[in-house]
């Protein structure tokens, strides 16, 4: 790959040097700085952002008041006094204007001001509001925090078709418009401006290219779509463990991951490098490890499960990223121990600031003594809120930083070493799931809502983290109630604590248990569908659970529909509210069939085995599985495909091992499904998969059931007449796969 063209300076009238940079043909990087002295900051320096982009072409044309830059896709003018900067796209037309002469100084910190147009509605900034999605008009915070802020994302798009990226991991402030409804202020008290600037026609287009900065969203394991289980804390034991685990597989209850809380390690909430399994409740004899025959690992992965361990931690993750950097480590720090609190953004009382590092080891990497319980049986690790959301005024990092610019750094840094010590231990994806993070955080883990429950608010913070490019995200499942469990199954991926309570389904109200194994058992059947939208965020930054802005941005009132979303790019939903607004076109409740025609406002009640809506686009084809216990129980030699025919339609279906980075090599089968629905007609068309991975099934079967309104006269595959069944308007019939050749069903 050429290298890509050197940044371009520009001095200012103040003596500042403002460096530019092409990072594609849609994004630039500006820094500024007092001298051309330019070092990198964290996310840069230990590749949480990327800088192995293709080179973008930069022409450069200086005049009397302004140096205009030109990519051939998006243009860049800067103000030679001021240093004030203006985005267009590659027509020239004007997307953002800098206001006023940008500020920047490492110990007088930074400031920058945009003009925001009338009518513009902003999105993004992750983690931060849980009321709201459209973010304009409000002051932000910029600081991870304890059920506040958990995961902060500094990146902001518009419907104006641009998007900022501050690329500062320092405490800092997003005035959205609130101090002046005309203008968007980004500042901070200490360290340097470096942002970049992104055109962009579409929110998605935004996202895509940010992702495409930062790291698109991880695709977790197969497993780590289906459900998690977080057992009871409260001294459980291994065998415990196993008949809790037996007795999902009795009741028909699908289930993958079974998580352990603290009690799992001899010493509750150990943060050390020395933890252990507890011998009082997890004891196994030294001859026979935990992964052997007669071991509890091997027991659950026996049952087809994968285990999950709690952890939490406050090492000095900066020490491993330096050695990565410089080969070597930097030598401790004689850092005072004092006892101050005037430092701390939130005083939480149930998380107290931590002084001193007693627990890093220098030369040894956090993941090293988790390998030995990968080895034992692990497959996902749930990384507590405590100690990456902590603040510790007083330490000082092994990398030189202090707290203010490395503790929105550290949940980042946790995730990444965490997910690729992981995978370079084993060769498998990292199911990683944590409660902070930052900038990148996509790219690495999974995340859920902290300790804030399964209602509205969290899914509002859901949302809020699609549009800021983070995909795999979830909350703890609100199990007593329908609308719980309907949202809580009806996300990325499913997870339902227990902890102090006996929340196991099996313990609710009959009706309620009843729920919950439907629920469950659909899941399971959409998995196909969903693991393919997790393929789709994992190229493109679009996310699986996608807000209303992203499905119908020029509607204003979809900044109100703070409880509805898109799951993938064919299901609607929505939770805990009684109301649904549907996009225009034609769209099917999944529940009872009835068809209804969007734009329309509708006040709905589901059955009462259902805890909210689920409705259909009109031309949909939703592939499925059938009922299995678990991920990987059987071979997917059948695939149903629900289908909803309406005008020209198609979906594609994206399979995979499941385990392995593999399908980032290629190994990835695709097949692209059709349907065409007219003149009195429906016509299904399957074409042969493309593509190969590891333990594909040498032949597929589909099972098809379509919904039509009347029973057709004549069914055929590639011409030739077809029995197939019908019942309650939904036809079905199986065809095979033929070699080299697509399958079509008519119908008429």
């Amino acid at each position: 790959m050429p290298a890509p063209p050197s940044p371009l300076d520009v001095t200012l009238g103040t003596g500042a040097v403002l460096r530019v940079q092409a990072v594609t043909p849609h994004v630039y990087r500006l820094r500024l700085r007092s001298d051309a002295r330019f070092d990198e900051p964290g996310l840069v320096r230990y590749g949480v952002v990327r800088t192995d982009l293709p080179p973008a072409r930069l022409d450069r044309c200086d005049d009397r008041d302004t140096v205009a830059f030109d990519t051939g896709q998006a243009r860049l003018s800067v103000h030679r006094e001021t240093g004030a900067a203006a985005l267009f796209d590659g027509s020239g037309r004007a997307l953002l204007q800098g206001v006023d002469a940008p500020q920047s100084g490492p110990e007088t910190g930074f400031r920058v001001c945009f003009q925001l147009g009338e009518g513009e509605r902003l999105y993004g900034l992750g983690d931060t509001a849980r009321d709201r999605l459209n973010r304009r008009g409000q002051i932000t915070s910029m600081v991870v925090r304890n059920v506040a802020s958990y995961a902060p994302i500094p990146f902001l798009m518009s419907t104006g078709g641009w998007a900022v990226f501050l690329n500062s991991t320092w405490f800092h402030q997003v005035d959205a418009g609130q101090t002046q409804a005309d203008r968007l202020v980004f500042s901070g008290r200490r360290g340097e401006l470096d942002l970049y600037l992104i055109a962009g026609e579409t929110l998605p287009l935004l996202l895509d290219r940010y992702t495409q900065l930062t790291g698109r969203p991880t695709l977790l394991p197969q497993f780590g779509y289906g459900l998690t289980w977080v057992c009871d804390e409260r001294g459980v034991r291994a065998r415990d463990i196993l008949y809790e685990a037996y007795e999902f597989r009795r009741q028909g209850i699908p289930l993958d991951v079974i998580g352990l809380e603290p009690d799992w390690m001899d010493r509750h909430y150990d943060f050390s490098v020395d933890k252990q399994w507890s011998t009082e409740r997890f004891h196994q004899p030294g001859w026979m490890p935990h992964h052997q025959p007669g071991g509890f690992t091997a027991a659950l992965a026996n049952m087809g499960f994968k285990l999950s361990l709690w952890l939490c931690c406050d090492y000095d993750l900066s020490e491993h990223e330096e050695m990565a950097c410089r080969g070597a480590a930097r030598p401790a720090l004689d850092v005072p121990v004092e006892d101050r609190y005037d430092e701390d953004v939130v005083r939480d009382p149930h998380f107290h600031p931590a002084y001193q590092d007693t627990v890093t080891r220098l030369g040894e990497p956090w993941f090293a003594h988790l390998r030995k319980f990968v080895d034992n049986g692990a497959a996902a690790f749930k990384m507590d809120g405590s100690n990456q959301i902590c603040f510790h005024p007083d330490r000082r990092w092994h990398n030189g930083m202090d707290d203010e610019e490395m503790h929105n750094l550290y949940p980042v840094l946790l995730a990444k070493q965490m997910s690729l010590g992981f995978r370079q231990h084993t060769g498998r994806r990292a199911m990683v799931y944590t409660a902070g993070g930052y900038a990148g955080i996509q790219q690495y883990a999974a995340t859920w809502a902290g300790d804030t429950g399964g209602d509205a608010k969290p899914l509002v913070s859901l949302l809020n983290h699609g549009l800021s490019g983070h995909s795999n995200t979830s909350c703890d499942m609100q199990v007593w109630n329908r609308a719980g469990i309907h949202f809580g199954f009806l996300q990325p991926w499913s997870q339902v604590l227990s902890w102090h309570q006996y929340n196991q389904p099996w313990f609710l109200p009959p009706d309620i248990y009843a729920v919950f194994r439907a629920y469950a058992r659909l899941r399971y059947r959409l998995l196909p569908y969903l693991y393919s939208a997790a393929h789709t965020a994992a190229s493109t930054g679009l996310p699986i659970m996608r807000a209303m802005p992203l499905v119908m941005p020029d509607d204003p009132r979809c900044d109100e529909l703070l409880h509805q979303y898109m799951l993938g790019e064919s299901l609607l939903t929505a939770a805990f509210t009684d109301r649904i607004c549907l996009p225009p076109g034609r769209w099917i409740d999944y529940w009872t069939g009835q068809a209804h025609h969007g734009p329309e406002d509708l006040r709905y009640a589901p059955p009462d085995d259902r805890g909210g809506p689920l409705f259909v686009r009109a031309g949909a084809i939703l592939p499925t599985w059938p009922d299995v216990d678990y991920v990987g129980q059987r071979p997917a030699e059948t695939v149903g495909l629900e289908v909803f025919p309406h005008g020209s339609s198609a979906f594609t279906l994206y399979e995979d091992d499941g385990l392995t980075d593999a399908y980032l090599a290629g190994e990835v089968a695709r097949t692209r499904f059709t349907c065409e629905a007219a003149a009195g007609q429906v016509v299904v068309t399957v074409p042969p998969r493309a593509g190969h991975y590891s333990g594909m099934p040498a032949r597929r079967q589909w099972a098809l059931s379509v919904h039509l309104e009347a029973e057709p006269s004549r069914v055929t595959v590639n011409g030739v007449s077809q029995a197939a069944s019908w019942q309650s308007g939904v036809l079905s019939l199986t065809v095979v796969e033929a070699d080299g050749q697509h399958v079509v069903v008519q119908m008429c």
